[in-house]
């Protein structure tokens, strides 16, 4: 031994013993089929592996440790590190066990002809996990087969291990090592005989697994890909059955902790004259204050401005809840909140505090989403011109790993990887991927129109130049930004609906590899088309043998024909005044797209394919109608409006927004139909829609819901507007304070660099970086089942809470806006 790893080892059993202040906790089962203890949650399958994307890092055995959710995907996998799409197990079942305080599941690899169960058992001081194979293991899974706990790599990261005795350091970064037969696969930082100890110098994340039946490895996954987690495995011995592997976890619990409290507020601050509520999360726990103070920073420090008692908000989820009212303060300046001998960041009140919320989500992430044209800020390239070379044609039967599916039916002149010409040219990069999702471009060109109709988005600084695919931010070139992205996205379905004459569902890369890259969208295609006559690495011309040219999936979907109409009907409005030509085509295309589909009921689709979670057409189809209406005062979509009306009161809370801006052009008895629907959705909204102490709909799926919670804020809004009498400003502000920081989990702006403290490590096309793209705005708030509302703030690469969207952006866009507005009504 070295004397530096003699040293190290001595330091490490030092800090053990110097720390070594947990209890051994026990165990027992909840009525929810989590084990629990003060401090420790131990969730068994409630969440499982996702049938589309696989391995999302929130599914099979997970650990709640003091507060944090530090390891998941306990199951049998047939990867040493597997990765996203690797095989996952399909779950089956979940009962308790024979024995007490015991969960048992069963899973199966039906391909692969493995079924098991996985007992998970509470012991003193933690919890034993026992596999038992339904068969013996067959030979052709020998060394393959194991089971794998990932912990979470940024909860480790320069903290320690022990692999039995021998100690070992975390890296910061991938470096290794890494089997040298070509595999890529990782090898094990350690391996350990008979226990692997993570972290024992901190009493917060140490973790000891000791096995029964075999040898236990500690791999570093994201030396195979960055969104990896640090993976515990041990192997299934050929020919093993009944307790094929048996593990005992010992999770040190810190005796009577404690989560501390998180103030959640607005973290872009208030207007004087609005409703001011901070909302306080608490362990249950937790001796919690009656009181919180609100104290302004002055010159010379800090000055007590306001004490009040706090007000119950009940229990939500996993917590307790009070609120801490400081309406009372109007006066402008910067605050914060001292609450159980801790002070908040500062915030502002100020009659401005609103007018900075939106910009930077326009001129900034929605521009570095932008396909098709190179993007520069000052001195940084966040794009070179990508996929000039779009785009061939997708192969029909086939199943893509992202979702999209082809038929039998092409639906396209082209054949099977026939390129097609005329498709490289707008749209934007639908999310941290790098796909056009073609009702998700509908929707954002279609949000920005709305939000210069119904709120003004004068605002230039970002120069366009489509002929010479040139973009730079920062640089104004005396063109509204909005009118200037409109246009972008415009050309885009535009070029759809010419080379098909109808909506296609996507264009998105054809290889995982591909799919896969990070970082610059202009190198992920060599941009030169594709010709199979030449060698791979063969170029001639604007030609080259490498076939990395997306694939345009071309199904002719209703649904996705009514929200290009719709789209386009909108932008024709924005664009009659800047390009009257492109308008003139825009409103042409509409007509037809929207023609076509009113023959009868129309048949429904998700926008990605024809089959699984379809989307409402006929829900397109009225606000394609009402965005023909608002175009061209046509009776004939008045009258067709007229006939959708089952259709709106069927589906109101989704067809609101567009329903009620319709009004106008309507007669009064449309008006009148629409009273019981608005007074039914204020009902819900202060019921069942909102059942939790935010005031917002809070999605318990497997997405977390920023976007539904904006959306709902700018329904709000048009509602108030349309039947102020019936519908008041308090649901479009709780929107607003929810996505800048007053949700759970944390209290940080789920809109990067929106506020005084936002979310800054987000899933963009820059995430292997760990850093943000100004103005996009992230998932927020999963809710883990059965019910842990988890928000992590320094791991991106979980896309259910950080990943950019960029229709999700534009929806905030219009929620900010109708939030400045509002707030400017209670002054």
């Amino acid at each position: 031994m070295t004397r530096w790893n003699r040293t190290l080892l001595l330091g490490v059993a030092s800090a053990a013993m110097l720390v070594g202040i947990g209890h051994a906790q026990t165990l027992t089962v909840t009525p929810a089929e989590t084990l629990e203890t003060q401090g420790l949650t131990v969730i068994v399958d409630q969440n499982h592996f996702s049938p589309i994307f696989f391995d999302e890092k929130n599914a099979g055995i997970q650990m709640v440790l003091h507060g944090e959710r530090i390891a998941t995907d306990g199951a049998v996998r047939l990867d040493r590190t597997p990765e996203q799409w690797a095989p996952v197990p399909e779950f089956v079942s979940r009962s308790l066990g024979n024995e007490p305080n015991q969960v048992v599941v069963r899973s199966a690899f039906k391909q692969q002809q493995l079924a098991y169960s996985v007992k998970v058992t509470a012991e003193p001081g933690g919890f034993r996990i026992a596999v038992d194979l339904d068969q013996p293991l067959p030979a052709a899974l020998a060394g393959k087969a194991g089971f794998n706990l990932d912990f979470l790599p940024s909860a480790y990261f320069g903290k320690t291990y022990l692999t039995d005795t021998a100690p070992g350091l975390f890296p910061r970064h991938p470096t290794g090592p890494m089997a040298k037969d070509g595999s890529g696969d990782p090898l094990p930082l350690g391996s350990a005989t008979k226990t692997i100890t993570l972290s024992p110098e901190d009493p917060l994340t140490r973790v000891s697994i000791t096995s029964d039946t075999g040898r236990l490895d500690l791999y570093d996954a994201r030396a195979r890909a960055q969104n990896g987690w640090f993976v515990v495995r041990s192997l299934i011995a050929p020919g093993a059955q009944k307790d094929a592997v048996v593990w005992h976890v010992r999770p040190n619990v810190v005796k009577n902790w404690t989560r501390d409290p998180v103030v959640s507020f607005n973290q872009a601050g208030y207007t004087p004259g609005r409703a001011k509520v901070a909302l306080i999360e608490l362990d249950p726990n937790f001796k919690a204050p009656a009181e919180a103070e609100l104290v302004r920073l002055t010159a010379d420090g800090t000055q007590s401005v306001l004490r009040a008692r706090t007000q119950t908000r009940g229990h939500w989820t996993r917590y307790d809840y009070a609120a801490f009212d400081f309406s009372s303060v109007r006066e402008p300046g910067l605050y914060a909140i001292r609450y159980a001998g801790r002070t908040t960041n500062p915030f502002r009140i100020a009659p401005d505090a609103y007018q900075r919320l939106w910009q930077t989500s326009l001129d900034t992430f929605i521009a570095e989403q932008m396909d098709h044209v190179g993007i520069r800020e000052q001195y940084r390239v966040w794009s070179s011109p990508s996929h000039l070379d779009d785009a061939r044609q997708a192969p029909p039967n086939i199943t893509h790993f992202d979702g999209y599916k082809m038929g039998p039916n092409l639906d396209s002149p082209f054949k099977a990887g026939e390129h097609i010409p005329g498709l490289a040219v707008g749209g934007w990069q639908d999310a941290g991927d790098y796909d056009i999702q073609t009702p998700e471009n509908a929707a954002v060109t279609r949000d920005l129109v709305w939000a210069r109709e119904l709120f003004g988005l004068d605002w230039d600084e970002t120069s366009i130049d489509e002929a010479a695919r040139k973009v730079e931010i920062r640089r104004p070139d005396g063109i509204e930004d909005a009118v200037q992205q409109i246009r972008h996205g415009t050309l885009q379905l535009l070029a759809q609906y010419k080379v098909f004459g109808h909506a296609i569902v996507g264009i998105v890369d054809p290889s995982l590899r591909q799919y896969a890259h990070l970082g610059d969208a202009g190198s992920q295609t060599d941009n030169r088309l594709y010709d199979a006559k030449l060698g791979k690495d063969e170029i001639k011309g604007n030609a080259s043998g490498t076939p990395d040219d997306r694939w345009a999936f071309t199904t002719d979907l209703p649904a996705n024909n009514l929200a290009v109409a719709g789209g386009l009907a909108a932008a024709s409005r924005a664009l009659a005044g800047s390009d009257p030509k492109m308008a003139g085509e825009a409103l042409a295309a509409a007509k037809v797209l929207w023609s076509k589909q009113q023959g009868g009921v129309v048949k429904a689709g998700d926008g990605r394919d024809d089959s699984s979670s379809p989307r409402s057409a006929e829900a397109a189809n009225v606000v394609a109608t009402v965005e023909l209406l608002l175009t061209t005062r046509d009776r004939v979509y008045a009258d067709r409006l007229r006939q959708l009306q089952p259709v709106i009161a069927q589906n109101f809370p989704w067809l609101a927004g567009a329903a009620v801006r319709a009004i106008p052009l309507m007669d009064a008895n449309y008006r009148a139909a629409l009273v019981p629907l608005v007074q039914d959705m204020k009902a819900k909204a202060d019921g069942p829609m909102t059942a939790n102490p935010f005031g917002v709909p809070i999605s318990d799926g497997s997405w977390a819901g920023s976007n539904q919670v904006v959306s709902f804020g700018t329904t709000m809004y048009l509602l108030h507007k349309a039947f102020p009498e019936i519908v008041g400003t308090a649901y479009t502000l709780n929107a607003i304070d929810y996505v800048l920081g007053r949700h759970p989990a944390n209290n940080l702006s789920l809109v990067s660099t929106v506020g005084t403290a936002s979310k800054l490590i987000g899933y963009g096309h820059n995430r292997a970086d760990y850093s943000f793209i100004p103005g996009g705005m992230v998932p927020g708030v999963l809710i883990v089942k059965p019910d842990y509302p988890e928000a992590k703030t320094d791991w991106p690469f979980l896309w259910f809470e950080n990943e950019y969207t960029v229709s999700t952006t534009s929806a905030y866009i219009l929620a900010a806006r109708a939030a400045a507005v509002v707030a400017a009504e209670t002054q």
